[in-house]
């Protein structure tokens, strides 16, 4: 609890630095820098579970969704046996979400039935380090066990600054398709479409029943010019909270700053809570 509000953070990276590209390590000394996130990590740049627990407890986090990832071409490998560890310290407070990048994962159905059997609540996939379309036919293998198993559907939307990457297939403009094609699915557009793509994920999200916004590495106080076309309040109805940790202030420092913009009470429990309880299986708080 936070201020005694419940509080999930639903973008969380907790990657062995070892398995992280040069540039990781330069993104996590310009965005990371106002707090000691590199404490909860031990000498040899593994997350130590009981510190990191520790530090979210201290943050007022009661869910933490734990990402991995296989892009090799921008910010190397994170596996996702890698989180284990983690979830096994507390199974209470965090959870794994599953990652494929059709490049590397064939047949795509199965690899994600293997992550979710180990107990992932979700489907992260992320096109602009994988560089692949999204909405790709190819990718429906991967959808439809998600259609079949219940869990949501993780979408990074937006630009990124790593070498490798192809900011095009950020488009969230991509998922009309899947979208469509998985009205069973909840798609969730990671970083709310963030760099010129704002106006194009705020629409889907308030268009189709199924698409949320997750508002990840976006500045709380810039919330209100990024969606300057929209009523903000109606549009936080579908917003999830998510800090890109490490790569933010503070996850209480990101929260606390959401409460400046004068939403309802129940509108603001649902971004930092409600939603991902409804929506990721088993994050009832």
């Amino acid at each position: 609890m936070l201020d005694g509000m419940p509080l999930v953070d639903a973008h969380v990276h907790a990657a062995r630095l070892s398995t992280l590209k040069p540039a990781w390590h330069d993104w996590a000394a310009n965005f990371a820098s106002g707090h000691d996130w590199r404490a909860v990590y031990d000498d040899v740049g593994d997350p130590v579970p009981a510190l990191l627990d520790a530090l979210l407890e201290a943050q007022g986090v009661d869910r933490a969704l734990l990402f991995c990832e296989y892009s090799p071409r921008s910010t190397g490998i994170q596996p996702i046996e890698d989180n284990l560890p983690i979830v096994e310290h507390n199974p209470v407070r965090f959870r794994l979400v599953a990652n494929v990048n059709p490049h590397l994962h064939h047949p795509l159905a199965s690899e994600v039935e293997r992550q979710l059997d180990l107990g992932a609540v979700a489907l992260k996939v992320h096109p602009v380090h994988g560089a692949f379309d999204p909405g790709d036919k190819e990718m429906y293998a991967a959808y439809g066990v998600c259609a079949d198993r219940g869990v949501p559907v993780i979408v990074h939307t937006g630009t990124s600054t790593f070498p490798g990457s192809r900011a095009r297939c950020g488009d969230p403009a991509l998922m009309l398709d899947p979208v469509e094609d998985f009205p069973g699915v909840n798609f969730v557009l990671a970083h709310g479409g963030r760099g010129w793509w704002y106006d194009t994920a705020a629409f889907l999200a308030l268009q189709k029943p199924n698409v949320w916004l997750d508002i990840a590495g976006l500045p709380p106080k810039n919330l209100p010019s990024y969606y300057e076309r929209f009523d903000l309040t109606r549009l936080a109805t579908k917003m999830i909270f998510g800090t890109d940790w490490p790569g933010v202030p503070g996850v209480a420092a990101n929260a606390r700053a959401l409460t400046t913009l004068d939403w309802p009470p129940e509108v603001l429990h649902d971004v930092l809570a409600g939603n991902a309880a409804k929506l990721f299986p088993g994050l009832a708080i």
